[in-house]
């Protein structure tokens, strides 16, 4: 079971690699300005933010398996929806319903399904572990995806029109969600933790606090996803589809390795740690890139950040699932999940009309200074709080 959800994860990662990059030029090529990205990368957020909290409230009533096969058609039909629309709204409506991730990593309504189904079928140190491998492929998958990118400007060179080139790579992303819902169609029923699965109970306030401060990093995390991260570097470098698809390709590999290192440094200094004193550093790294002058020195920047800033993912992931009872997971999965989509919904808005204002290094700096203060209030309020694995 964890090995044909590991082999989805990747399939989906690969796509939302190379949608990160593809989808803020697809726009500029449409006519559409910075701001519009910002305005459909929010769509795209709140959207799952909503979907993900429908599965925390109501998906104990349907099968793990029936809700995948369903959100991998609603993958298919995004593509396709977005490489027939050219206007503005119809596309913030596609978006709002989709399973976009602008940011190139799982934020969609996948993720507490996938997370469900790795607590049940895992515990302790092996927990930790497969949250790392889940995380590793989606790193590993979403830097190839990045190299995709630059495929509508090899298509450019071979006579088809840019915009050609684009619409075609959210055709492919279709056919990624059909290949998803394959493997899914196979996939064995989850056998619940209990025989009456339960919304929050007695781990409601330790979630509750936790989704407030994942809210705080996810905020600022929205004002620096991928997609607008490309977006800096298109406008403020002048950076080419192929060399930014090569800079996300490295990016996801430096931070897929790091994953494979967080459940290791996990079991020597914790959970907490782990999460806090690797993503403080980060956040100066990506501040430094915001203030960088040459782009070189930038993508240094931003490349150190990416070493560092996705180790507290499995982190997290594993702490959330240790703090609560084995009834409550589903719902701790979907009510960590739920704020943080919400606050990182606002972010590419704000970043977008910064941006289209030509403050281009506003979003990276106040991203930095947020994720910073959410580092250490985490620190304070947490440290007392995990449980030996």
């Amino acid at each position: 079971m964890i090995g044909r959800l590991l082999a989805a994860r990747a399939l989906r990662a690969f796509g939302d690699g190379f949608i990160a990059v593809v989808l803020p030029a697809y726009l500029l090529a449409l006519g559409m300005g910075t701001l519009e990205v910002g305005l459909l990368s929010t769509a795209t957020l709140f959207g799952s933010a909503l979907a993900t909290l429908a599965v925390g409230r109501w998906g104990h009533r349907f099968s793990i398996r029936r809700m995948l096969l369903a959100a991998s058609l609603i993958m298919a039909v995004t593509g396709l929806a977005f490489a027939g629309f050219s206007s503005l709204w119809p596309l913030l409506l596609v978006a709002f319903f989709s399973t976009l991730n602008p940011g190139g990593g799982d934020s969609s309504v996948f993720l507490p399904l996938d997370h469900t189904v790795i607590a049940a079928n895992t515990d302790g140190h092996a927990r930790t572990t497969t949250f790392a491998r889940y995380s590793f492929a989606g790193s590993v998958f979403g830097a190839l995806g990045s190299l995709a990118a630059a495929v509508p400007e090899w298509l450019a060179a071979a006579g088809w029109t840019l915009l050609a080139g684009l619409r075609a790579m959210f055709v492919a992303y279709a056919l990624i969600g059909l290949a998803a819902w394959l493997l899914y169609l196979g996939f064995p029923e989850v056998k619940k933790e209990s025989a009456e699965p339960v919304a929050l109970g007695p781990s409601r306030r330790i979630v509750w606090k936790l989704a407030a401060l994942f809210s705080v990093d996810s905020f600022a995390g929205g004002l620096a996803v991928n997609s607008l991260l490309a977006l800096w570097l298109f406008e403020r470098f002048g950076m080419s589809l192929a060399a930014a698809g090569a800079f996300f390709f490295w990016s996801g590999l430096f931070a897929a390795v790091s994953q494979l290192v967080a459940p290791l440094l996990a079991r020597r200094i914790g959970l907490v740690n782990t999460m806090v004193f690797t993503h403080i550093p980060a956040n100066l790294f990506l501040i430094a890139a915001a203030l960088s002058s040459s782009l070189h020195a930038a993508l240094g920047f931003l490349l150190a950040r990416a070493a560092l800033s996705q180790m507290d993912v499995p982190a997290r992931s594993a702490f959330v699932m240790a703090v609560v009872t084995p009834a409550e997971r589903p719902a701790a999965a979907s009510f960590t999940a739920v704020p943080r989509s919400l606050a990182s919904a606002a972010g590419p808005t704000l970043a977008g009309a910064m941006f289209a204002a030509g403050a281009m290094a506003a979003p990276l700096v106040l991203c930095g200074v947020l994720k910073t203060a959410y580092d250490l209030a985490l620190y304070a309020s947490c440290r007392k709080l995990e449980k030996p694995l």
